[in-house]
This record gives C-alpha cells, structure tokens and sequence, in this order.
C-alpha cells in the first residue's frame, strides 16, 4: 500500500553571497550602531545642532573608509596566509606523502568513516596530488574554494553598507533646528533600521525575525543610552 509523503518542501541555500553575509550585517549595523551612539553622545555634551550634523557627517565617512578598509586589508591578509599554507601543503605532499595520507587516514576515522572503507577511501585520493590537496584544504584547513571571500567585495560590501547604516543619524540633524529634536529622530530612525536588520537576516539564517529584530534594538538601545550620559558627563565641566 501506498502512502503518500510529507517531506519539508525543498528550500535553495543562500548562494554566492553566503560568505559575505557577515560583512553586509557587521556594516550597515556598525553604521547604524557606532553612528547613533556618536551622535547620541555629542547631544549629551551639549553640541548644537549644525556641530553635531559636522560630526555625523565626518563620522560616517571616516567609518565608510575605516570600515572598508579594515575587511579589505584582513580579508586580503587572510587570503595570503591560505595561499601560503596552500604551497607548503603541496610541498608535504610531495616530500611527505604517507605522512599526509596518514593524517587524511585520522580525519575520515575522526567523521566517522568505517574502519573497513578508510583504506579505499585513503587510496582513490592517493592517486591524485591535486584531490589529495583539496581534501587537505577542506579537512585541514576547514577551506571550500567557493566560500572563499573577495577582499574587493568584502571591501565595497562593509563599506557602502556601513554608511547607508549611518544616515539614520546623519539626515535628521539636517533637517531640524534643535539637538533633541534631531536626537528623538536619529533614535526613530535607528530603532527601525537595526530592528529591520534583525528580521531581514532572518532571511537565511531561518530564525525568529522578532527575536532577532528585538536583539538588535536591545543592544543599540543600551548602548544610546550609556553614550548619551557619558556625553553628559563628559560635557558639562567643559
């Protein structure tokens, strides 16, 4: 008899953006983290608004650049280090070849692989340096070409993200005469973007968009706070 299946519908994975995933939320939620904490604090010391808007303004581009410029250099860097461990696995490979296909041996052991199918498993990659390499890279090195990060892209990525983030506390002071006014704006503004944020990466990180979006506010929220008395503080001898 015949019955009828009720498997979970199939769903695609992220794709070629996956591996900068991470520099899209740490930008735009620096921007507008680091931004409305910026602004929130010169409030409280006191600045009037056109200061405050010159702050804001050279805050978020020094952030942009900093931003930018921090994940192209470590992703670059990081890159580097790859390729060199890569050349000296090659080397191993060539000077040292039992003494990796042993170490292969322990790592499929490690996964989980029957003890009676290491021996074919550790032979077929023997026969080729270049599959015996990316199953080194990937076992090894925890390395899959296709998640590898483009120090352009992650540059340009954290970068601009960072500051679209921005200008929820830039634009206000813009616009309005009075610090608490664009302060009370920037505070709106912020809140909608990071809570925003939160549900949107739920898109694949398949959690609770409420959750997420509430954990960001939280987190932006107490830091506003902490900023803005510290400004207080800080502002009020001078």
């Amino acid at each position: 008899m015949d019955t009828e299946r009720t498997d979970t519908p199939d769903q695609d994975h992220v794709g070629p953006t996956r591996q900068y995933w991470r520099d899209m939320i740490l930008g735009v939620n620096d921007g507008l983290v680091s931004m409305y904490l910026l602004v929130a604090g010169v409030v409280g010391g006191g600045l009037a608004t056109a200061q405050v808007f010159l702050t804001a303004v050279a805050g978020a581009i020094a952030g942009a650049v900093s931003m930018g410029a921090g994940e192209y250099l470590a992703t670059k860097s990081q890159e580097e280090v790859l390729t060199s461990e890569l050349a000296l696995e090659r080397t191993h490979i060539a000077e040292h070849r039992q003494m990796e296909l042993d170490q292969l041996r322990d790592m499929f052991e490690d996964m989980g692989v029957r003890e009676e199918d290491l021996n074919g498993i550790v032979s077929a990659f023997d026969r080729s340096d270049e599959a015996l390499l990316n199953a080194m890279k990937a076992l090894e090195f925890g390395v899959v070409d296709s998640e590898r990060r483009s120090p352009i892209k992650a540059m340009v990525f954290s970068a601009v993200l960072f500051f679209l983030g921005s200008l929820s506390s830039v634009v206000p002071f813009a616009i309005v005469s009075d610090p608490g006014s664009g302060l009370a704006w920037a505070s709106g503004f912020s809140a909608i973007g990071l809570f925003g944020v939160g549900v949107a990466k739920t898109a694949v990180t398949r959690t609770n968009p409420i959750t997420s979006g509430l954990e960001n506010l939280l987190i932006a929220g107490v830091g506003g706070l902490v900023a803005y008395y510290i400004g207080t503080l800080v502002g009020t001898p001078v």
